[in-house]
């Protein structure tokens, strides 16, 4: 998958292009396409949507996908892998796909991706993916904004209970 140094220029701009043009079901598919992006039919594409630029060509979007403002798709972790989004399957906003080398990722038909998961394996078709939910983990007593060095806010950090949690104050 060697590519010319123009080659990969161009598919940079196109995608900077197709993050912030209009047309997501118009323009932004047609620019992917172009940079080797396969893309089916009826595809709705948001804004500020990362497809991977160095290997772009190693992305399948199938018929009636929608992938939703700024969800990060990558096909290549040390060298390029392939990511295949079925027909009909949602990736929620915030969410990031990304995909080993030598590996191909399937999101299946009729899945959805739910804002902010992190995808590194498999979704079975008609799964419904959520990311976990957020969980108090300690206690800061020292602000991270105010230490003066990262080990005096470490050093300040307690072990949370749940009555530390601003829900019980």
């Amino acid at each position: 998958m060697d590519k010319s140094l123009f080659r990969r220029i161009v598919n940079r701009l196109f995608a900077l292009l197709a993050r912030f043009a209009p047309g997501s079901t118009t323009l932004r598919p047609m620019l992917h396409r172009a940079r080797g992006v396969k893309i089916g039919r009826n595809v709705f594409i948001g804004d500020d949507v990362y497809l991977d630029n160095e290997y772009p060509e190693a992305i399948e979007i199938e018929d009636d996908v929608q992938i939703s403002i700024r969800a990060v798709i990558i096909a290549h972790t040390r060298g390029p892998g392939r990511v295949i989004i079925k027909n009909a399957a949602f990736v929620g906003p915030h969410a990031v796909v990304a995909c080993s080398s030598g590996r191909t990722l399937t999101i299946g038909e009729g899945a959805l991706v739910s804002a902010g998961c992190v995808v590194t394996k498999n979704v079975p078709p008609r799964i419904v993916l959520t990311p976990a939910p957020a969980h108090v983990s300690a206690l800061a007593t020292v602000a991270l904004t105010t230490a003066k060095t990262m080990e005096e806010f470490y050093s300040g950090l307690r072990p949370a209970h749940s009555q530390d949690t601003p829900e019980n104050k």
